[in-house]
């Protein structure tokens, strides 16, 4: 049982849960919970180790473990509370290599995000459009980090079943060439229920504190608005993308 809050793998996981710079150099990053390990190794991904709690409810991921020839190391519950972001922590802990996705050539529905810097609207966008079947989430610069502990958490498992880029804007204007692309925004004239949403389409939604920026409004063809009652300013930007997001499936 690795008890020393000293131990290299420790150290490791502790440094990926706290610092996107971390998770850079090492291009490694920390899944915690039950939920993410099984999405990653149901995925396909192999961890370079998974750290358990002698108590931990292991189900299927024991299973999937010994597929791909790992066996998780106990550690002491001091040691999993040290490397834990959560205040309740599930037991388990594991370091895969950062995903690296591959986007489809020709894709009919993107979404792109400008400036989402709240770590749990970004993992609820993307698990929202994973559940709407989006082909690419592309994120400009100015994104917070997708493998931010509590983006994780609120993507439940989205990273590994849509594609997560970030990307600069002259690269996503390269990647979408062909696509209509709509932007978001509250002074917009034409309603997102309104347009046509049968071809090969993109949403840009942006921060809700400043919206989108001019790189985003330079890419975008057109620009919707959702109808709100009087004195509403804005939507939470999740919510905001779910409701286009949805509409746009619908009417594919």
């Amino acid at each position: 049982m690795i008890s020393s809050l000293q131990n290299e793998k420790v150290k490791l996981v502790k440094a990926l849960q706290t610092s996107a710079k971390s998770r850079r150099k090492a291009e490694r990053v920390a899944l915690e919970g039950m939920r993410l390990v099984r999405d990653a190794l149901t995925a396909g991904y192999k961890p370079d180790f998974v750290l358990v709690t002698a108590t931990a409810e292991m189900g299927t991921i024991s299973g999937l473990l010994q597929e791909a020839g790992l066996t998780a190391m106990v550690v002491s519950d001091e040691v999993m509370r040290e490397v834990s972001d959560t205040e309740q922590p599930q037991g388990i802990v594991g370091v895969f290599e950062t995903p690296d996705p591959t986007l489809p050539e020709q894709p009919r529905r993107v979404l792109i995000l400008d400036s989402i810097r709240d770590p749990g609207n970004l993992g609820t966008i993307l698990r929202t459009a994973a559940a709407a079947g989006v082909e690419a989430v592309l994120l400009s610069p100015t994104c917070v980090d997708p493998y931010n502990p509590k983006v994780l958490r609120s993507g439940m498992g989205a990273h590994f079943r849509v594609p997560v880029v970030g990307m600069s804007w002259e690269a996503m204007r390269d990647y979408c060439d062909g696509v209509r692309v709509m932007i978001a925004a509250g002074d917009a004239d034409e309603d997102y229920d309104q347009v046509d949403w049968s071809g090969r389409w993109g949403v840009i939604i942006g921060s809700e504190a400043h919206g989108a920026g001019d790189e985003a409004r330079q890419l975008a063809s057109g620009r919707i608005r959702i109808p709100m009652a009087a004195d509403t300013e804005s939507l939470n930007a999740a919510v905001a993308a779910g409701v286009i997001l949805f509409e746009a499936v619908r009417q594919a």
